[in-house]
């Protein structure tokens, strides 16, 4: 059934996964070459994280390709699945907090090393979401998929914070439920309590839509060109 109810890839669905491939390549070479010089495994964390940023994407690739009742009957346990795991993507901007000076290996190389990491996590992250929006706008229209983009980007900023500061990771969702619960609800009843989540929820959040709305805006202007 999935075979017969799927479509092929497009030329630039193609391209555009050779390049994100490419990029992800030069970031893995660069986590392997820092081990290589320095014999510590300090950024090896950054592979996991965009192991964790790929799946979105593949996720809304795969709701891409597919149609009819097959996409139909996918669209919501797997667009669920999609937006639990969207905040991985962009969370590694936030990966920038661990650039400090160390021992072994030149300043610019771990910088380098961590802007492609982060640079394929927002990218991963846009592709992903213009899958999803492009679908909500099939169905309900332009409005309705902008909203759609909006509110992924603001649940993903909310997200970052709480991976980044609370700790909480994707599948706590599944292991830890009641303190993500409390500690959700805790900061949406209280919020003058806790400022910080606001704050990274609102200033990341317009952060990365501006920056969705450039990306989508060059894309259009090239193809009118």
């Amino acid at each position: 059934m999935l075979l017969t109810s799927a479509l092929p890839l497009s030329r630039t669905r193609l391209t555009l996964m050779f390049v994100l491939a490419a990029s992800l390549t030069l970031s893995f070479l660069l986590v392997v070459g820092r081990v290589v010089m320095t014999g510590h495994l300090t950024f090896l964390f950054l592979l996991w994280n965009l192991f964790l940023a790929v799946i979105p994407f593949a996720l809304s690739t795969l709701l891409g390709i597919s149609k009819g009742p097959l996409q139909t009957r996918m669209l919501v346990p797997v667009g669920a699945a999609w937006l639990l795991f969207f905040p991985n993507a962009p969370y590694i901007l936030t990966d920038l907090f661990h650039l400090d000076s160390r021992p072994g290996v030149p300043l610019w190389y771990d910088l380098a090393l961590i802007l492609t990491c982060a640079w394929n996590g927002l990218m991963l992250a846009y592709a992903s979401l213009s899958d999803m929006q492009r679908l909500v706008q099939e169905r309900l229209g332009f409005w309705a998929g902008w909203g759609f983009a909006t509110v992924a980007l603001l649940l993903s900023s909310f997200g970052i914070y709480l991976g980044r500061y609370l700790r909480f990771n994707s599948w706590d969702v599944l292991t830890n439920p009641l303190t993500l619960f409390y500690d959700i609800v805790n900061r949406i009843l209280h919020p003058f309590s806790f400022p910080g989540t606001w704050g990274v929820t609102l200033v990341f959040g317009l952060f990365l839509l501006v920056g969705y709305g450039t990306v989508r805006l060059l894309g259009r202007a090239q193809a009118e060109s």
